[in-house]
């Protein structure tokens, strides 16, 4: 028996996210005396494959097959699914991403599993199995019981901090043996976003809403965000008004994000933005008006005048 954890890659490389998976397993093993599998789909460097070592993994599938290049979500499924059943994985653990979302549920009909999705801490108790996760957009938590005995979960990113240790991992090639037909995804075409951070990735994001007051005053969060190395973002009224494209739209109808760092800028924080990023590790909140509902989600706050405030903060991170 072991726990097995899906670890992504960006071009060849492993992020925070997959470390923080594969301590969150790490700790979840240490308390069932069971070793940690990471199954890793991709061209990736045996020294970057021995890093997820650095987190706790005893063993690591490799799988470098160039089939996988599509990101064929059926595929994908199939292969994890094939590694749970080669590694007698009775825990499979997926990052709580759009990728996660898509495979998880795949991966639970296959093996007649439970799954519980977003989930935030360690097992409250493994005899019965029950998780907490929120619910009620991100209002409440839930203990969920899993009864299978194959349990599947989906870890809310910023959820469990990273636990490093000196175990040197086993990598191992590894063939999932996915026939042909199973890959019903063709790529045509690939254009790649460049000299931009993607919010999905940023591990800070710089977001503005409508108290920005027009599409004409976004240079200075633009200078701030390039000075951080950070993402930019916008409420939705903000993208409907076209002051800012839909792809940097983030809430509960936008994009879904959990960065370490989440500043925010004229924004009043109604239900439907915090549902998108109250997974945020850090939120700063920058608003004139004390009573907006973005100071109950805030770690720090600032009432003021954005337009005061923003070019003072600028001055100051550039000393830094």
């Amino acid at each position: 028996m072991s726990l097995l954890v899906y670890t992504e890659n960006w071009d060849g490389k492993f992020k925070k996210l997959s470390f923080e998976l594969v301590s969150y397993a790490k700790a979840m093993a240490d308390k069932l005396n069971l070793p940690v599998t990471a199954l890793s789909i991709g061209n990736v460097a045996d020294d970057e494959l021995k890093q997820l070592g650095n987190y706790g993994a005893s063993k690591v599938l490799n799988v470098a097959d160039n089939r996988f290049d599509s990101l064929d979500n059926k595929a994908l499924a199939e292969a994890v699914a094939h590694a749970a059943k080669s590694e007698n994985a009775q825990i499979i653990i997926f990052s709580h991403n759009n990728v996660g979302k898509a495979i998880a549920p795949r991966v639970a009909v296959k093996l007649n599993g439970g799954l519980v999705s977003g989930v935030t801490a360690l097992p409250e108790s493994f005899d019965p199995f029950v998780v907490k996760k929120k619910v009620f957009t991100q209002k409440a938590f839930a203990h969920v019981q899993i009864d299978p005995d194959i349990k599947i979960l989906t870890l809310a990113q910023n959820s469990f901090e990273l636990i490093e240790t000196e175990n040197n991992a086993v990598t191992e090639t590894y063939d999932p043996q996915v026939a042909d037909d199973v890959f019903s995804t063709t790529v045509k075409e690939t254009n790649k976003v460049t000299g931009k951070v993607l919010l999905t990735d940023a591990e800070i994001v710089i977001s503005g809403g409508r108290g920005m007051k027009g599409p004409e005053n976004w240079g200075q969060l633009e200078e701030l965000a390039d000075i951080l190395g950070a993402g930019l973002s916008c409420s939705r009224p903000v993208s409907d008004e076209g002051w800012r494209g839909h792809e940097e739209h983030v809430g509960q109808t936008g994009k879904i994000i959990a960065p370490n760092l989440y500043f925010t800028f004229g924004i009043s924080g109604a239900i439907q933005h915090l549902g998108g990023v109250s997974s945020s590790k850090f939120i700063v909140a920058i608003n004139k008006d004390p009573e907006a509902p973005i100071f109950e989600a805030a770690d720090y706050g600032i009432v003021g005048d954005l337009f005061k405030v923003l070019p003072q903060l600028i001055e100051e991170v550039k000393k830094m």
